[in-house]
Formats: C-alpha cells, sequence, structure tokens
C-alpha cells in the first residue's frame, strides 16, 4: 500500500448500538477501525452473559419498537431473524390489571392521537380523566425537536407540565408517571418537560403502530451483537474488549491524535466515543485533555438512574395473559417491568417451568438488599399481578444491581449535553443521551448517533461514502398542520411582545 492511500484510523470508544454501528460503517468504508470496550463483552448494557450453571442473563430486556426503521434495516441488512412477532402488552398494579394494549397496526388506521385513544383498553380509568390529556396536544405539537423547543421545556418538570396542561391526578398517577419510570427511568418531578414530550411524540402520538414492539428471542448479545461482530471483524475492523480508556492525547492544533488505555496507546486520525454518560465521566475524570474543554467538564451537570435486573426460574407453568407488562404503584418512585421469558426467548420455550424476568428502574432503595431479600420482594410483586405465583417456588435467581446505568434527563440537562461535534475538530459524540435532530429514540437513537459519527468522520477524513440514515417518518397532515399555525403564532407573539418572550 502507498503512503497515500494508507488507511486512515479511527478508534471507536464503546461498543453498544452507537460504537457498533460507526465501527461496521467505517469499516465497510476502508478505515482502520479498532473499537474499545471497556467490559468483557462488545454490547454494554445488552451484552449478556451466561451463569456459572449456563443460563443465560442480561441486565434487563429491551424492546424494540415499531418506529425503529434504521435498527430493522440493519437486521435485514445482517440476514438474522432474532426477534419475536409483535406482542400485546399489558400493565399492572397493586390493585390488579390496569391497561392491555392491542397490536395497533392490526387495527383501522385513525388521525394522531384517536387511535391510542381508542384502541387502548383501560380497565379502570375513567374515559374523563383520558379526556383531560386533550389539552396537552398543544405542548406535544409545540414541541418539535428542535434546539429551541429543547431550551423551551427543558426547565419544566414532568410533573408540571402535566398539571400546567390540566391532566386529571388519576390519569398523571395511573397513565403518565407509570409510563415516565419505566420510559426515562424516575418519577415525574425528576424528569425535564422536554425529555418527556419527546417520548411521548415518539412512541405514542407521533402515528398509531408507533407503541407496537417486538423483543429480542433471546439475549440481545447473543442473537444481534454476536454476528454483528463478527461481519464488523469480516470487514477488517478490530474489536479489543477489556480496554478501559484513561485519556485522550491531543496535539498543538487540538486535534487527537491517540487514544490511551492504561499502558496501550492507539494511534488515531480520528476518535468516536460511544459510551454512556457515566462511562463518558470515568473517562473525563482521567483525562487532563478532556478536563481542559468546559463542554467535558460539564458532564458532570448529568445523571443517570440505578437499575435493577432479576431472572427467576419457577418450578412450574404459570399462566401469564401477555408476554410483556409495565407496572406502578408498589413503589412511589420506582417502575417495573417483567416479562415471561417462556413465551419470548427461545432458550426457555420448552422450560418445565416458568422463567421470568423483572426489572426495576429508579431502584436505588434496592440495590443494598440481600439477593434472597429482593428475590422474596420480586415475588411478592408478582403475585400480586398475577395469583399463580403465589404457591410456585423460585429454584433458581439472578440479581444484576447496575448502578448509574441508564441516562438520567433531568430538568436543565439539555444545555449540558454534548452535540456529535466537539471542540476537538476530530472527535465526535455518539449515544442516547447526544444531542440529534434525527428524532429517534432510546436504543433507534443510539445506533442513529453512531451513524452520524461515522458520517462526521467521513466528511472530516475526505473518503468513503457516508452511511444512509432513514428518517421517522413524517408527521401526518393534521399535525403538520398544527406545527405550522402554532410557528406562525408564536413569531407573531415574539416580534410584538419581545421582552415577554421566554425561550
Amino acid at each position: 500500500m502507498t503512503e497515500g492511500s494508507q488507511q486512515k484510523r479511527v478508534i471507536v470508544v464503546g461498543a453498544g448500538w452507537a460504537g457498533l454501528g460507526a465501527t461496521y460503517h467505517l469499516a465497510k468504508q476502508g478505515y482502520d477501525v479498532t473499537l474499545l470496550e471497556a467490559g468483557p463483552y462488545p454490547g454494554g448494557l445488552v451484552a449478556g452473559w451466561q451463569t456459572a450453571a449456563g443460563k443465560s442473563v442480561e441486565a434487563g430486556i429491551h424492546g424494540f419498537w415499531y418506529p425503529y426503521r434504521n435498527i430493522f434495516a440493519l437486521i435485514n441488512e445482517l440476514g438474522i431473524n432474532p426477534f419475536t412477532t409483535w406482542t400485546r402488552s399489558a400493565q399492572y398494579s397493586p390493585a390488579g390489571l390496569e391497561v392491555e394494549s392491542p397490536i395497533f397496526q392490526d387495527l383501522p388506521r385513525l388521525p394522531t392521537p384517536l387511535g391510542t385513544f381508542l384502541y387502548t383498553q383501560f380497565q379502570r380509568l375513567p374515559l374523563v380523566d383520558r379526556l383531560s390529556a386533550l389539552p396537552l396536544l398543544y405542548a406535544v405539537v409545540d414541541f418539535d425537536n428542535s434546539d429551541e423547543a429543547w431550551r423551551r421545556y427543558d426547565f419544566v418538570t414532568a410533573r408540571e407540565l402535566f398539571k400546567d396542561f390540566g391532566v386529571s391526578a388519576r390519569l398523571y398517577k395511573e397513565a403518565f408517571e407509570p409510563m415516565l419510570l419505566v420510559g426515562l427511568f424516575a418519577p415525574g418531578e425528576q424528569c425535564s418537560a422536554a425529555a418527556t414530550l419527546g417520548m411521548l411524540y415518539f412512541f405514542i402520538l407521533a402515528h398509531q403502530p408507533d407503541f407496537d414492539v417486538v423483543w429480542c428471542r433471546g439475549t440481545v448479545g447473543e442473537k444481534i451483537f454476536r454476528p454483528w461482530v463478527k461481519r464488523l471483524e469480516e470487514a477488517g475492523a478490530k474489536v479489543l474488549p477489556k480496554r478501559r480508556v484513561t485519556d485522550v492525547i491531543v496535539d498543538s492544533q487540538q486535534r487527537a491524535t491517540g487514544v490511551v488505555c492504561g499502558d496501550e496507546v492507539f494511534d488515531a486520525d480520528a476518535v468516536i466515543f460511544a459510551v454512556s454518560v457515566t462511562g463518558m465521566k470515568k473517562i473525563v475524570s482521567t483525562s487532563p485533555s478532556l478536563q481542559s474543554c468546559e463542554e467535558f467538564r460539564n458532564l458532570s451537570n448529568l445523571g443517570a438512574i440505578d437499575v435493577l435486573a432479576t431472572r427467576l426460574w419457577f418450578d412450574r407453568k404459570i399462566d401469564i395473559p401477555r408476554p410483556s407488562n409495565a407496572c406502578f404503584g408498589f413503589d412511589e418512585t420506582t417502575g417495573w417491568t417483567f416479562f415471561d421469558l417462556n413465551a419470548l426467548h427461545d432458550e426457555y420455550q420448552n422450560e418445565l417451568g416458568t422463567v421470568i424476568e423483572a426489572d426495576f428502574y429508579h431502584a436505588n432503595q434496592f440495590l443494598g438488599l440481600s439477593d434472597e431479600e429482593i428475590v422474596g420482594i420480586v415475588q411478592g410483586y408478582l403475585a400480586t399481578c398475577v395469583p399463580g405465583f403465589r404457591e410456585a417456588k423460585v429454584i433458581d435467581s439472578s440479581v444484576i444491581r447496575l448502578p448509574n446505568a441508564v441516562t438520567h434527563f433531568a430538568p436543565g440537562s439539555y444545555r449540558y449535553m454534548l452535540p456529535a461535534k466537539t471542540s476537538f475538530e476530530n472527535v465526535f459524540m455518539s449515544g442516547d443521551w447526544i444531542v440529534s435532530r434525527h428524532g429517534s429514540w432510546s436504543q433507534e437513537k443510539a445506533y442513529v448517533t453512531g451513524l452520524e459519527a461515522a458520517n462526521s468522520v467521513i466528511s472530516y477524513l475526505g473518503k468513503g461514502s457516508p452511511a444512509e440514515i432513514l428518517a421517522v417518518e413524517e408527521d401526518e397532515v393534521h399535525i403538520q398542520a398544527a406545527r405550522s399555525l402554532n410557528e406562525t403564532a408564536r413569531h407573531l407573539v415574539k416580534s410584538i411582545l419581545p421582552d415577554f418572550w421566554l425561550p
């Protein structure tokens, strides 16, 4: 290879959805890509592993929603079949079954949000309470994912948002706060209204089928990441686990020239960070070069939520109406979910007993308990939802504590979130907490920002074709019209009363 055609070296830090996405595309474009993962397996929180007894466990269950167009396109490209069919979900409280969701795409499509409103089967919530959400539609229309919209709503708490728009106390308690606890992982008074509106729009209010979900038929690490890593290694990428980044080497022109992992140095023409908020804060804490930049120092203002993931094996088959279930009201500030793995995972289809995954979010009060105490609490909660768990015996269990595991979108946090491009001209960011105008969320957002970071590298280094990123589905016509009218009115009011207009 001649000097002029020498491969450009890219270091990607973090082997989750974002890091794998960036690495895969850049390797296909002929770059010399090295992917560094602090953990023992690629995949971060969704890597999955096996217990000493050979049973599969993972750090929580992750759904794949209807709008995940880019992830589904990747799955098709890889030629794998990791997903269940579309599944119905239910919601429980200590009083019993509260809500059942249909497969929305199987029902006549109605203008948003009418279909979601009419087809969701509430068992106890009165119609008058559900109708109290109608004024909230203005905020959903007003929030267009722009920088201005984020700044307009980010200093407000979700609880204030729902109160200001007249949502009834019962609807908030029995519908919206449970959604926050398992979607943004914190109670309403601790969630940014901007992040809340982004979640509400993307998952529920954008289009009728958006709440439809499939699940991985095993651990994501085994079913998706393992074949994906094999494919990107075949494309020439190097994947190195157990490499914790401690610093970035920067030259006099404020360009990154390498990444430090303990005693190892990896030379780089460009660097992509694709780690969680917690992971990035750890890197900054040991990196003088990153600490020299205010944007990286300010990451100390961002937080993360504790998660508890449990897997229980019972001695008998228990009739569970729906495979995926969300629960609220068992603890004031904690949401939890449980899944029938006999129905979802290939590994447990023929299991003689029942296998349940139960995951708790904002679970800080549980992490100090013993495994035995936690298993007892989980079985008690399950028995409240499905009485068949009361007489069953737990014959095996796995308890995984995950402090500071998922991003906390707290009020006022948007100003500290990093954009894809940093003040170092060849250092780029990706992940579900990075500012992006794509409009996606959660795992899809992480993957999309990985592709966006890869495209930034291609633009900077001048080689290769950018990744094709599928846009989110366009707003329905009536939503487009409402947003256009609202924007016109907002500009008119701002021009008349500029001193009274808050961003």
